[in-house]
């Protein structure tokens, strides 16, 4: 056992030591002052003991402590050429990889000098080829943009030219359109071409005396149904167009000049309610004509400035007898008189319609009475039949009983031949 465990192991033997001898004391103390004697001796000698040991303990702990520092000593020389050695084996193994390394290195800038040539040789000519393609590419897009170019400008050549022809076409409308009497006709053929399209001709008339002994003509008037001898009832539609001061308040409009637009306004006005005026003297003549009659305005826009003025349509109506309709109003008002007509047509037929059934129901019931005298005779020529054919096969097939009856075979053969 070593002296590191043995000296801790005696100091605690002699501390449990002094301990059980200062219990033992205080346990006899009540013997005596002799104990205490006796107590004091061997304080003494514990004193002295321990003495004793203390510097035996520190003589080991001296043997001790230098037998450490030997060994450390020793240790770390042994350390120092192990260290050193190592040092020498590192350095030489440095020095074999930095050889090897640089080898390496050497080797590695040789290949990519050869692979950066390669590259350079492929990509010049990489760059020959795409030269190559691009010169021809953009040879042909440059001939194809030409090529286009030439085209649109052609194009926009025959452009100007029909720019031209419609600034022509477009002045000579602006001429025919400042003609009181060629604006008139624009609105005549507008009005024409919407009773083409929903009337057939025998249900309107163009440039109508309404009145015999008069001069004045309307431009087209629908044929009502009437019940006069004379003819029929006609309503009068009158179109017009007053460009000037409709113009005048789009202008207006345009530069949003409140008084301008108001002094416009009653100046379209004034133009409507002296157009419907005309119409209602020149040709509204009951019976020959209905009490009343259409006045057309040719623009929509135009006529729904004057509806929106709701006094003006009701004075119209009210003092001259007039509604003023658009191409769409009137295309609608033309439809609802094409189906009155077609309803009073169906009216006034139904009544040959009833004479017709008449006649029918008469001769229904002759041809009832012909079928019931055939159905008579069919019946008598079946009761004939069955006679004939019952009673007959009844008197052969008796009369001939008594004949032998042939084979099958010999019948046939005979009747065949």
């Amino acid at each position: 056992m070593s002296i590191e465990i043995i000296i801790p192991f005696f100091l605690i033997l002699q501390t449990i030591l002094i301990a059980y001898l200062i219990l033992s004391l205080n346990r006899r103390k009540s013997h005596g002052d002799g104990l205490e004697k006796q107590l004091s001796e061997i304080r003494q000698e514990l004193n002295q003991q321990m003495q004793a040991n203390r510097s035996e303990l520190q003589a080991g702990l001296v043997n001790q402590f230098q037998l450490v520092f030997d060994n450390l000593r020793s240790n770390s020389k042994e350390q120092q050429e192990a260290l050193k050695e190592f040092g020498i084996l590192f350095r030489d193994n440095v020095n074999a990889f930095n050889a090897l390394q640089k080898e390496k290195f050497q080797e590695l800038v040789q290949k990519q000098e050869r692979m950066l040539q390669s590259t350079e040789e492929r990509l010049e000519k990489m760059r020959e080829t795409v030269d190559e393609k691009l010169q021809k590419t953009l040879e042909a897009r440059l001939g194809q943009s030409f090529e286009l170019v030439s085209k649109q400008l052609l194009a926009v050549q025959k452009g100007l030219g029909e720019m031209q022809t419609l600034a022509t076409g477009v002045g000579d409308l602006k001429r025919v359109l400042s003609n009181v009497k060629s604006r008139g006709v624009l609105g005549e053929y507008q009005l024409q071409g919407i009773l083409e399209n929903i009337l057939s001709p025998d249900q309107y008339a163009y440039n109508v005396s309404v009145k015999k002994g008069m001069t004045e003509r309307v431009e087209y008037a629908v044929k009502m149904p009437g019940t006069s001898d004379d003819g029929p009832v006609y309503l009068p539609i009158d179109a017009k167009f007053p460009q000037e001061t409709y113009y005048r308040l789009l202008d207006a409009y345009d530069n949003g000049d409140k008084a301008l637009v108001e002094a416009a306004r009653n100046d379209l006005f004034k133009a409507i309610k002296k157009a419907a005026q005309d119409i209602s003297q020149k040709y509204l003549h009951p019976p020959y004509t209905t009490d009343f009659a259409l006045l057309f305005l040719p623009m929509e826009s135009l006529y729904a400035e004057v509806v929106r003025d709701g006094h003006l349509a009701q004075m119209l109506q009210k003092d001259f007898k007039i509604v003023v309709t658009g191409p769409t109003t009137l295309a609608a008002m033309l439809n609802s008189l094409q189906m009155g007509f077609r309803t009073l047509a169906i009216q006034q037929r139904s009544s040959e319609v009833w004479k017709v059934l008449g006649a029918v129901k008469s001769e229904f019931s002759k041809f009832g009475d012909l079928i019931s005298k055939a159905q008579k005779k069919i019946n008598e020529a079946s009761t004939d039949l069955d006679n004939l054919v019952g009673t007959r096969t009844r008197v052969i097939q008796r009369k001939l009983k008594e004949v032998e009856e042939l084979p099958e075979e010999d019948g046939t053969q005979l009747l065949d031949g």
